[in-house]
């Protein structure tokens, strides 16, 4: 992959700007495989490939453009098209916020369906009768019929809705679930660093990532 690649990447991806400092530090290693044989030469690598990725972006064919904001890089859409995207952001699904105990048992169904409610409690060692009724409520999961034991417990399996909110094609494209549990882990361990040491409640499902337009936002 290209250095210019990486860095659009890595902004790409970014929620804040992100600083050069920061850029150099993720794709060091990179350039110095590149023949980069110290840092003053790397961190010139590095800001030449920046130079030129914003120029790319700067071309009239691109609706959006890499911009310093705050001492850092952003994407952000051309103010010509802040209108044209605002227009497009009032119909975008606002973020889905589940508790901890929700994501574990949307994972539990994700990965087992299809699944009823004490196969769910089994496998998380608690109550999972609590949260159905809100993934059924924000459409991640629905019904599979009814599973042919005693009792007849209702099945449940994933929607169409979830893989629109996980960016999924299909089930296929499901992370093995060590890496599921990460990104779980990862979604709430970020909260309570924006919260300041506050204990996170609720983690964000949010659609993906389609430009950033600053008058939107």
């Amino acid at each position: 992959m290209s250095l210019k690649a990486q860095l659009e990447a890595i902004i790409y991806a970014a929620e804040t700007p992100v600083t050069l400092n920061q850029l150099i530090e993720l794709v060091k290693d990179s350039v110095a495989a590149e023949g980069a044989d110290n840092g003053t030469e790397i961190q010139s690598r590095v800001r030449l490939a920046l130079e030129q990725l914003t120029a790319d972006y700067y071309a009239p064919d691109h609706g959006i453009e890499i911009r310093q904001v705050a001492g850092g890089y952003r994407m952000s859409t051309k103010a010509e098209h802040h209108d044209l995207v605002r227009a497009f952001a009032k119909g975008l699904k606002p973020p889905i916020r589940l508790s901890l105990p929700a994501l574990e048992t949307l994972a539990v169904i994700a990965y087992k369906q299809p699944v009823t409610v004490p196969e769910i409690s089994e496998i998380r060692g608690v109550d999972a009768g609590g949260v159905i009724a809100t993934l059924l409520d924000r459409k991640l999961i629905t019904t599979a019929g009814r599973k042919a034991v005693i009792g007849r417990p209702i099945l449940y399996k994933t929607t169409k809705e979830f893989l629109l909110r996980f960016g999924l094609k299909d089930l296929n494209d499901l992370p093995s679930m060590e890496e599921f549990e990460k990104l779980v882990a990862e979604s709430f361990q970020s909260d309570l660093l924006a919260t300041e040491g506050e204990r996170p409640e609720s983690a964000e499902i949010v659609p993906e990532p389609v430009g950033e337009s600053d008058p939107a936002a």
